[in-house]
């Protein structure tokens, strides 16, 4: 192999590993920035008093649940 075409290679190479990354970045950031908007605009659904009942029935659901897959 000439060096030429190695050299070609590796410059390749680091061009899109680079694109990639960059892309990937960019990919985060935005997705980071949606996250932040939608949380400030957006209130949580979950209600704030739930009631000791209702606490009992979704751990006994849940436990019911767990114990039919095994």
């Amino acid at each position: 192999m000439s060096p030429n075409l190695l050299q070609q290679g590796l410059t390749l190479m680091l061009v899109g590993m680079g694109t990639v990354f960059v892309f990937l970045t960019i990919l985060v950031a935005g997705m980071s920035a949606m996250a932040a908007i939608v949380k400030r605009f957006l209130p949580s659904a979950m209600p704030a008093d739930i009631s000791d009942e209702e606490v009992a029935a979704i751990t006994a659901a849940l436990n019911q649940h767990r114990a039919a897959r095994r």
